[in-house]
């Protein structure tokens, strides 16, 4: 048994994010939904879809029906500039009729061209802090407002819906998975509130709330805290619970 707490609960953890979305799911939703708008709409050659959630931009999952218009996906992302970014920050659709007759967007137009594409059109689906795009490409000139009322626009709509319906899902399911935890940990993070309470002298309020400002100042789940604590039996941690008391 170590005579000291060898640090092991008071360093700090590399930075856990977690993920809002189920990225292997939402992937699969936007590959299908990319796919599909492409049979369902007349002269589109390729399609892209993308998936928002909070502030994202660059780094948000997305899909393409082909290599190439991954490129397209990247300029957008790298310069904040093209239909995709018009839409998220407008609400409605942007596109292009003939990008040889457009003066917006100069590198999305430039690379859409390079690729022998002549028209584009984005439409965005907002439903809480998600918002999905679909962007639908053809090789002729094609008017936006044909997209906009066409089986892509449902398709679109109803794909939001349903990525809606999983990221709750997800959701949910973490919430109990942390309800479950809390349980389990519940009997160490007790021990723990023991050992601080009698190596300060401490009530059990104060004690819990001292590990909790560790964890919080850490990284640390109170959990993992809690069981590196015991594990050592509160052997020479005496100094490191006084300065995290002293902590405002």
């Amino acid at each position: 048994m170590p005579d000291r707490c060898e640090a092991i609960p008071f360093e700090s953890a590399p930075e856990r994010p977690e993920p809002v979305l189920d990225v292997a799911s939402s992937a699969r939703s936007l590959a299908r939904l990319a796919e599909q708008a492409v049979r369902c709409t007349p002269g589109c050659c390729g399609a892209t879809a993308t998936v928002h959630t909070g502030g994202t931009r660059s780094g948000a999952p997305a899909a393409v029906t082909h290599p190439d218009l991954s490129v397209l996906v990247a300029v957008q992302w790298e310069t904040g500039d093209g239909p995709v970014p018009q839409a998220l920050l407008t609400g409605r659709p942007a596109g292009a009729d003939d990008l040889l007759r457009e003066d917006r967007w100069p590198r999305f137009r430039a690379s859409a061209l390079d690729m022998g594409l002549r028209a584009s059109a984005t439409l965005p689906y907002r439903r809480d802090d998600l918002t999905l795009t679909l962007t639908v490409f053809a090789f002729r000139p094609r008017p936006l407002q044909e997209t906009v009322h066409g089986s892509a626009a449902l398709l679109g709509d109803l794909a939001a819906t349903g990525l809606v319906r999983d990221l709750r899902y997800h959701e949910a399911l973490a919430e109990v998975e942390q309800l479950e935890e809390a349980l389990r940990s519940r009997p160490v993070v007790d021990q723990a509130c023991g050992i601080v309470m009698y190596v300060l002298g401490c009530d059990a309020e104060e004690a819990f709330a001292l590990l909790r400002r560790i964890s919080q100042h850490t990284n640390r789940k109170l959990s993992d805290l809690a069981r590196a604590l015991v594990r050592t039996r509160g052997h020479g941690i005496e100094q490191e619970l006084q300065r995290f008391r002293q902590r405002p």
